[in-house]
């Protein structure tokens, strides 16, 4: 083809014919420049079906991970809040003044603490190609902020849980209690002596707080927001 317009140019030039010349040469140069365009087209049309592509796996995998992170902080969540229900359980009975296996057992399940780890390979995979890999902006704010703030906040009120059963727990259990069954049941060396020590009563009472202003409060925020990307999620797979 190069070849041909170069014959052309030359049989012009030699038939001393300049303005047909100056036109043809125009011509090849549009030509030229309408085929850069078109080239830039079909590349600019692959890479919008690379990104499109995707998109579409990684928000997939986002949403399995997602679904994966529903399931676990659920049950974490329910943990927490039976531990609470427990521990109410537990002041009333001893308001009461009565003293038996029942308070073993529901101090087993309070005296723990609930752990989560976010599975987060599709987001991690999504920052380090960039995150305007995804087209809709509300869903790339709303991923940001479950993945760098509100999981953050998460990790920070299950260590503080955590940090209270090893820092505040233990060495009473180890100084007051003959049994210990993690999650199971709990038994004091004297259980009325035990629960008759104000600073025991108070001790349940701040880990109740801990939990309900911390962990159980960061859980529910999860999960709603996880509520709210799936279905964003779903829409942008369409």
């Amino acid at each position: 083809m190069i070849s041909l317009f170069r014959k052309i140019r030359q049989k012009l030039l030699q038939e001393n014919r300049v303005t047909r010349y100056l036109v043809y040469a125009v011509g090849e140069i549009f030509l030229v420049v309408i085929g850069i365009l078109i080239a830039l087209q079909v590349n600019n049309s692959n890479e919008n079906l690379k990104t499109r592509v995707f998109e579409q796996e990684i928000l997939t995998l986002i949403d399995q991970n997602l679904s994966r992170d529903s399931v676990l902080i659920a049950i974490e969540l329910q943990n927490a809040i039976l531990a609470n229900q427990m521990i109410d359980s537990i002041l009333n009975q001893v308001d009461d003044g009565i003293f038996n296996e029942n308070l073993n057992i529901w101090m087993g399940k309070v005296v723990t603490f609930e752990r989560f780890k976010s599975q987060s390979s599709g987001f991690e995979v999504l920052k380090s190609k960039g995150i305007d890999a995804i087209s809709d902006k509300k869903l790339q704010v709303d991923l940001i902020t479950y993945y760098d703030e509100t999981l953050f906040k998460l990790y920070q009120a299950l260590l503080d849980v955590e940090n209270f059963f090893n820092n505040d727990w233990i060495p009473v259990i180890k100084k007051e209690f003959k049994d210990f069954d993690y999650r199971v049941r709990m038994e004091p060396k004297n259980q009325k002596v035990f629960f008759e020590n104000p600073n025991h009563i108070i001790l349940f009472k701040l880990y109740k707080d801990n939990r309900k202003e911390g962990s159980i409060r960061r859980l529910e925020t999860a999960l709603q927001e996880i509520s709210s990307l799936k279905p964003l999620i779903k829409k942008q797979k369409k």
